[in-house]
């Protein structure tokens, strides 16, 4: 026979610990009707099934981002499904790291991910989905220029030394569209590079081409190749014929440091 459990209690319960129903009257019958043991027990449930549930892939997500007193972070925050994405406690999660990183002014990721794995496993107790904080990152500035897609799967960060705030926004829409992935060639790491000229070699094997033809077509794509990666080289999305380079020198403007996260991305670096 099942034990009747008041309706008063389990809504005491449910408000202390955010769980569902059942679980709260399963909690309540397994403790006698203590509130405090109840409350224990689901803990202990939730870190269980957050523990089965770490494994599972994590594709999903938001970007998170926060700009306070010249200082900004930004946060990919995963999920396993789009409809947790938009949960309340998921968004809560999210924004309650983006502050934290501004007061401990860290990029430590590690450092960042211990001081929510408690509270992260408890949503996850509650969704029924892993959860995963993806990567983040805290930058420093006079002018910072924030931007999120409307969907919130990609947001930027842009450190600008700039007196154009329009010529600011719109770079940092060129930056969510264009995915630079470096702030000119000069930085790009000699590896990336190397890749992709033996990509173009095996591309030529069996060309027939001379050597010095060889040599140009190289030099010709590898030159494009890193425009097309470094956000001074690419060409400006609201003004093609000329690259982003172009127009800082014609705005008088100097890009100090840049962060563009998408949900889900390959990162390269």
């Amino acid at each position: 026979m099942n034990k009747k459990i008041k309706a008063s209690l389990v809504k005491k319960l449910r408000d202390r610990t955010g769980a569902g129903i059942i679980e709260c009257r399963n909690a309540l019958i397994k403790t006698n009707e203590n509130l405090e043991n109840a409350i224990d027990f689901l803990k202990t449930i939730g870190e269980i099934k957050a523990e089965k549930r770490s494994s599972y892939k994590t594709k999903q997500g938001k970007i998170f981002l926060k700009v306070k007193n010249k200082k900004a972070a930004i946060l990919e925050l995963n999920c396993e499904t789009d409809f947790v994405a938009k949960e309340k406690n998921f968004t809560f999660l999210g924004r309650e790291i983006v502050e934290k990183i501004l007061f401990l002014e860290t990029n430590d990721f590690n450092r960042i991910k211990l001081l929510f794995e408690k509270e992260k496993k408890e949503i996850i107790s509650k969704l029924g989905e892993n959860i995963n904080i993806r990567r983040l990152k805290f930058l420093m500035g006079n002018n910072i220029i924030s931007y999120i897609h409307h969907c919130e799967k990609i947001g930027v960060l842009l450190v600008i030394d700039s007196k154009n705030d329009l010529f600011s926004k719109n770079l940092a829409m060129h930056i969510a569209a264009s995915k630079p992935r470096y702030l000119n060639s000069n930085i790009i790491p000699e590896k990336i590079i190397n890749r992709e000229k033996n990509i173009i070699l095996n591309s030529l094997k069996n060309s027939n081409k001379s050597d010095k033809i060889i040599e140009k077509i190289i030099k010709g794509k590898i030159k494009k190749f890193k425009d097309e990666i470094s956000l001074t080289g690419q060409n400006f999305i609201l003004e093609p014929k000329k690259n982003v380079s172009q127009l800082l020198k014609q705005h008088d403007s100097h890009i100090i440091s840049f962060e563009r996260f998408e949900v889900g991305e390959i990162c390269f670096d």
